[in-house]
């Protein structure tokens, strides 16, 4: 029997995934998603975590800068996000940072976020291109050409803490330190601060669930079929697919909205260098948010954006040397928002009558190599080490604040890198899908393509491990579904 055949058959069900298929299908294009797990979303979901407890968490992935706000109008998305009111605070001693002015550089990378921004949406200009657009040579040097570490040391000089406010960008999802020469820090610091032209991170109202929720809604609207529990286990670059159970399908494009490492195993090919995830997330419901050492700080804002927990530039640097041995840091630095209090509409009403209150936590420089065969109780060790990090900043335990479940069991669940790829796909749990890329062509033969090309002309790439990929965007779905129609 010959496959059924599509104009494009989407492998993954992500929101990347799903906003090609909205594009494609509104093009007039017949496409179907096929998602292995029995869900759409991916990482960006909301889920009750607890069994019996009226709490929606976004489980993975929690804040939204990189999403244009072209797509959101392209697709007629009923999203809201929320500006969290208040952007930051660092304990420091006894006091702490609320908000604290980080000066030249946050007008710097402004100047820089204004510029390449609009440039994610549109086929790639080479790196000559994108640094005349920039027309900055000092921010150009900066964050392009020599490891970040060196332009936060010039710009806060002794200033420990707001060093480490800055680099805690170059950090999130990327095991490096200021001043590797691969420079992989300073691209993740560029799409930490260039969301929207602004570098805001904001609140999705109803959680990560409703971005992808949306998506998926604006992809059905326009007929494309989304399948979920079809497992793909093959690839062919003349464009079959293969499904679990021996199913197979056609399609004149295969989008790829798997890493590149699990595009490679489909399509029988050597996988590229195993990228490395290095995060523990860590997701809390509280009875009530803890109070802080300092005094003179309200808990709601401390909670309110992000809370740094150790993570000052020289704590950053001795947690990574500690991970990079093979150790679990003694004090791990992470940081920490409240959900709830920007949108308590993921909270119950029982739960919201009592005052409860979400906590996520991510933590840094827990690389999968901590986690491997031989380390049963690595897991329990760096969620303890991690929550020792965090009370270090209490008047308080946090565990003493977590709310139970009707089991009586306390509200807290953690991931590790090992298991994020177990749940998600995502090789080695790397959020990133592997080392972010920078937003410009690197070889000629990228210049005016979308960064989502591959070796076999009919399979792109079209989730976070594309050019221009990483965190929630939608930005490699819409480019590869732009690379379908122009080549249409």
């Amino acid at each position: 029997m010959s496959p059924q055949r599509y104009d494009a058959v989407i492998v993954g069900g992500g929101h990347n995934g799903l906003t090609a298929a909205a594009y494609l299908a509104r093009a007039g294009r017949r496409v179907v998603v096929l998602e292995r797990l029995g869900r759409l979303g991916g990482a960006a979901v909301s889920e009750q975590a607890f069994p019996g407890v009226d709490a929606r968490l976004s489980r993975y992935s929690y804040l939204v800068s990189l999403l244009p706000r072209e797509i959101v109008r392209e697709l007629g998305l009923p999203l809201e996000l929320r500006r969290r009111r208040i952007a930051s605070y660092t304990p420091v001693g006894d006091g702490g940072l609320l908000d604290p002015d980080l000066g030249a550089w946050e007008a710097m990378t402004a100047r820089v976020a204004q510029r390449v921004a609009p440039t994610l949406l549109e086929p790639l200009r080479s790196r000559d291109e994108l640094r005349a657009l920039v027309d900055d040579d000092a921010a150009w040097e900066a964050i392009f050409e020599r490891p970040i570490g060196e332009a936060i040391e010039a710009a806060f000089p002794g200033d420990d803490a707001r060093r480490g406010i800055v680099l805690t960008d170059a950090l999130i999802g990327t095991f490096a330190s200021a001043h590797d020469a691969d420079l992989r820090q300073n691209r993740c610091l560029l799409y930490h601060v260039i969301g929207n032209g602004t570098g805001d991170w904001d609140v999705p109202v109803g959680g990560m669930g409703a971005v992808t929720g949306a998506l998926a809604a604006a992809a059905r609207a326009a007929g494309a079929e989304l399948r979920t529990g079809a497992e793909v286990t093959a690839i062919s670059p003349d464009g079959e697919v293969r499904l679990a159970g021996g199913e197979r399908l056609a399609g004149d494009w295969i989008l790829a909205n798997v890493a590149p490492a699990a595009l490679a195993g489909l399509l029988g090919e050597t996988p590229p260098a195993a990228p490395e995830g290095a995060q523990l997330k860590v997701n809390m419901l509280l009875r009530r948010l803890p109070r802080l050492r300092d005094a003179d700080v309200d808990p709601r804002d401390a909670f309110a954006g992000t809370l740094h927990v150790n993570e000052g530039y020289a704590q950053l640097q001795r947690a990574y040397e500690e991970a990079a041995s093979g150790r679990i840091p003694e004090l791990p630095p992470c940081e920490i928002y409240c959900h709830s209090l920007t949108d308590p509409s993921i909270l119950g009403p029982e739960l919201r009558a009592a005052g409860a209150q979400t906590l996520t936590l991510f933590g840094l420089h827990m690389p999968a190599r901590l986690f491997g065969d031989g380390r049963p109780d690595a897991k329990e060790q760096a969620v303890a080490a991690t929550l020792r990090s965090l009370n270090a900043v209490l008047a308080e335990p946090i565990e003493d604040c977590l709310w139970r479940d009707p089991s009586g069991r306390p509200c807290l669940e953690a991931r590790t890198p090992p298991e994020l790829e177990a749940e998600l796909g995502l090789p080695a749990g790397h959020i990133f899908h592997r080392d972010l890329a920078w937003p410009f062509a690197e070889r000629d033969d990228e210049v005016g393509r979308w960064g989502v090309e591959t070796r076999h002309e009919r399979v792109l790439l079209c989730g976070a491990g594309a050019r221009r990929g990483g965190g929630v965007s939608g930005i490699p779905g819409r480019n590869a579904a732009m690379a379908v129609l122009g080549a249409s």
